[in-house]
């Protein structure tokens, strides 16, 4: 739509404009039309890879990475989203990433189809204030609805967990090794978590996940300790250390140099000798403190000189230096030693303690290996897997995994998954809507329809007629059976307790509150200002050649 200026005149006939030239706007229905239709293209584009049976998608970035993935974040993010109501599903699914870590897919998937439900109302002359109310009203019903259905468990029930990080990892590439992986995510998270007056506290950044391609998704491991992606300084040191005793440095084996200029005067090369004996003399020291700690292995943040190097592999010192801050913290939680910033410091008791430490090759490269700590509090999970592809999509699903799993230990409920909750909620809003008066029942109506869009996207991806899908639902849904889905693998409906899917309740939550409030903001909107783009400043002025322009 070309640029409007609102139409007003002054009583000489002189045109008064409002908003700045090339400015275009658009409003009334058309400008909720558009915002409506762009929202539902992003809706579009996840919603065939929600579910087991959803499809990936290539993703191809300006530079020719590619990403293939399933994952809704993911998608969302690495695709260029331009249209600003567009750029607010983008940002629901960001913002339910990184609360929850799942249900990405199905937030956007919800809020696209809720604005796709308000547009039929809107066709009817419903105004959008009515559908906002009643649409938060149907929210606020069916989180009464889940809470209700919700199942309490024990957070360190290790075969509760795994079925929930099986569900996660059902949807995914790595779907046919989800069993063993659901393993190693339960195990390392509870190997982590610390509980404090009942209460668990659990911070997946304490799980590292390092990759490799290379093997298979089941040679996949669980390492009571840290992996550095370094190797060992010196070829003389040794490559591997049992019992280790490790220091943690924050300070380089290095002479500092001076703040200030400092020149110093030689005049023979007797001096020259006694000042680098001096230099050596000092290096030896500090490696001195490190044996007389009873330091067997040194793990540096910061460089080592080529002559302390020399010292550590004569004294048969494994180190490794220039380590990420990051492994620095996990390897002090790991091991349970501190960090040192000045060797003055270093005592016995700042040492941290590991069965094994050990240089392996994995594939072209060496890395340190960091295990067998005894009461580990930051663990590693080493993921391998036949290309990158697969492996960085491994890596995705162990996140999502390792997220639900710390959502369920922090707020221990679950409901069972497979589009079940939703149907129930669906089921429950339609008997409530019939004691509300007025349009707002039709908003929650409407609401009750998007929100049987989960269900019905997991019944289309698997090739089941979303029409008899959705009438056998409602029918057992309404007979009392809570538990029924769709069984997505086998292709029909089915009690959901019987193929074992269950999700975290705060997932679930989450994805409601989230669609909704997106929903609501995009339908509110009314007027579309938009500002013309940034003209580049034309060449040759100035810079090229060109003259400077007059000051004024």
């Amino acid at each position: 739509m070309s640029a409007t200026a609102i139409p007003a005149v002054t009583s000489s006939g002189q045109p008064v404009l409002i908003l700045k030239e090339g400015t275009a706007q658009t409003r009334g229905r058309e400008a909720q039309r558009n915002n409506i239709l762009a929202a539902k293209l992003v809706g579009e584009i996840v919603r065939t890879s929600l579910g087991p049976r959803g499809m990936d998608k290539m993703l191809v970035d300006s530079l020719g990475d590619v990403t293939v993935t399933n994952d809704g974040a993911t998608i969302l993010k690495e695709i260029d989203v331009q249209h600003p109501a567009a750029k607010a599903m983008v940002e629901i699914s960001k913002a339910t990433d990184n609360e929850v870590g799942d249900g990405t897919t199905s937030a956007v998937v919800l809020a696209s189809s809720l604005l796709e439900k308000a547009e039929e109302l809107l066709d009817k002359d419903v105004h959008p204030t009515v559908i906002v109310d009643g649409y938060k009203k149907a929210a606020e019903k069916a989180r009464e609805v889940l809470s209700s259905i919700a199942i309490k468990v024990d957070p360190k029930d290790k075969e509760w967990l795994n079925k929930i990080a099986r569900t996660s990892m059902a949807t995914k590439l790595v779907a046919s090794e989800g069993k063993y992986l659901a393993t190693l995510v339960v195990d390392a998270l509870l190997l982590v978590a610390e509980e404090q007056n009942g209460k668990f506290k659990v911070d997946i950044d304490d799980v590292k996940v390092e990759k490799k391609p290379g093997g298979s998704i089941t040679d996949s491991k669980l390492i009571q300790g840290i992996v550095l992606d370094k190797e060992v300084v010196h070829s003389g040191m040794p490559k591997r250390v049992s019992n280790a005793k490790i220091a943690l440095l924050n300070c380089p084996l290095e002479i500092e140099k001076t703040e200030f200029d400092a020149k110093i005067n030689i005049n023979n090369p007797e001096q020259i000798k006694m000042f680098l004996e001096e230099e050596n003399r000092m290096l030896k020291e500090m490696v001195e403190k490190i044996v007389s700690a009873g330091a067997n292995v040194v793990i540096c943040q910061k460089g080592i000189d080529d002559i302390a190097q020399h010292y550590l592999a004569k004294a048969g010192i494994l180190a490794v230096r220039r380590a990420k801050e990051s492994d620095m913290t996990k390897l002090a939680k790991a091991t349970g030693g501190r960090v040192v910033t000045s060797l003055e410091e270093l005592g016995p008791s700042d040492l941290g303690y590991a069965e094994l430490v050990e240089e392996r090759r994995i594939e072209e490269d060496k890395w340190v290996f960091v295990e067998g700590c005894k009461n580990p509090k930051a663990v590693t999970i080493f993921l391998r897997g036949g290309t990158q592809r697969v492996v960085d999509e491994c890596e995705r699903s162990v996140h999502d995994a390792l997220c639900v799993v710390r959502d369920v230990m922090h707020k221990p409920f679950i409901v069972v998954g497979a589009g079940a909750p939703e149907a129930e909620v669906a089921a429950k809003l339609f008997d409530w809507a019939q004691t509300l008066s007025g349009r707002e029942q039709l908003a929650v109506q409407k609401f009750a329809e998007a929100v049987e869009s989960i269900p019905l996207a997991l019944a289309e991806n698997a090739g089941m007629d979303p029409i008899d899908t959705l009438v056998e639902l409602r029918a057992r849904h309404s007979k009392g059976e809570k538990t029924v889905g769709v069984n997505a693998l086998e292709g029909k409906i089915d009690d959901a307790t019987k193929f074992e899917v269950y999700e975290p309740l705060i997932v679930k939550e989450q994805v409601l509150s989230a669609a909704t409030e997106a929903a609501t903001m995009i339908l509110r909107i009314d007027d579309i200002i938009a500002a013309s783009r940034m003209k580049e400043p034309p060449k040759g002025r100035g810079g090229e050649g060109g003259e400077m322009p007059p000051m004024e």
